[in-house]
C-alpha cells in the first residue's frame, strides 16, 4: 500500500494545498492529492473558485524536485487535459492520475492518454468507462460500504485502487482501516490510501517512508 496525503500533509486548516504542506509530504516520501483549476491560461492549485492563491502545477512539480511520487489530480474545471499533459511531460512526471472530472471531460482525458481513474462509491455504484480507466477512486461518503473482497477483486483484475480514507468525510477511520488491513495483497503498489492523517496511516499499516 502507498499512503498519499490529502491536499498535502497539513497541520492547520489554512495549510491545505500550500507549498508547506506539499513539502512536508514529499520530504516523507509521500505523494499527495490536490485540486486543479484553470486560471488565466495556467493550471492553479485551488479547491474552490474563490481561492486566490497563486500556486500552480509547475510550482508543485518544482517542489517535488524530480521525485516521481504519486499525484492524485482532482479536476475541478473542464478543459484542462491538454495543458496538464504538457506540464507533466515537461517535468517527466509519470506517477499520477486524474479523476473526478465531468463525463465529457473524462473522455477528453482518456483520448489525451492521461492516466484516468473512474469513481466508485456508495452514491456511484456503477463506475463510468471503467474499461478505459487506469484505476478506481474508491470513496465512501456516508458509510464503510465496501468489503475487502471488492478491493481484492479490483486489484486482481489489474485495476489500481486509491481508497478515500473515512477521515476525509469527518468519520472515524478505525472500521475502514481494519477492512483495508485484510486486503490479501496489501503491499501491492497499485493499492493506495488518501488520508488527512498520513503519519497515523504509515504507522497503522506498517508502511515504510
Amino acid at each position: 500500500m502507498k499512503i498519499i496525503s490529502h491536499r498535502g500533509f497539513w497541520k492547520q486548516q489554512n495549510e491545505k494545498n500550500t507549498a508547506l504542506a506539499f513539502s512536508r509530504s514529499f520530504d516523507l516520501g509521500l505523494g499527495t492529492e490536490t485540486d486543479l483549476r484553470d486560471r488565466n491560461g495556467r493550471i492553479a492549485i485551488a479547491h474552490d473558485v474563490s481561492d486566490k492563491g497563486e500556486f500552480f502545477l509547475e510550482d508543485l512539480l518544482d517542489l517535488m524536485n524530480g521525485r516521481n511520487l504519486p499525484l492524485a489530480l482532482n479536476i475541478k474545471a473542464d478543459g484542462q487535459a491538454q495543458l496538464i499533459k504538457k506540464i507533466l511531460m515537461q517535468y517527466n512526471h509519470q506517477n499520477y492520475f486524474t479523476f473526478d472530472m465531468s463525463i465529457p471531460d473524462m473522455l477528453s482525458h482518456i483520448n489525451m492518454e492521461l492516466n484516468v481513474y473512474t469513481g466508485l462509491s456508495d452514491i456511484l455504484p456503477s463506475p463510468v468507462m471503467i474499461e478505459k480507466s487506469k484505476g478506481i477512486w474508491l470513496d465512501s461518503f456516508f458509510s464503510d460500504w465496501f468489503s475487502t473482497s471488492l478491493i481484492d477483486e479490483l486489484l486482481s483484475n489489474g485495476s489500481s485502487v486509491c481508497v478515500v480514507s473515512a477521515d476525509l468525510h469527518k468519520r472515524d477511520n478505525k472500521k475502514q482501516w481494519q477492512i483495508l488491513s485484510k486486503v490479501k495483497n496489501h503491499t501491492n503498489n497499485n493499492f493506495m490510501l488518501c488520508t488527512d492523517n498520513p503519519l497515523e496511516a504509515l504507522d497503522y499499516f506498517g508502511v515504510k517512508e
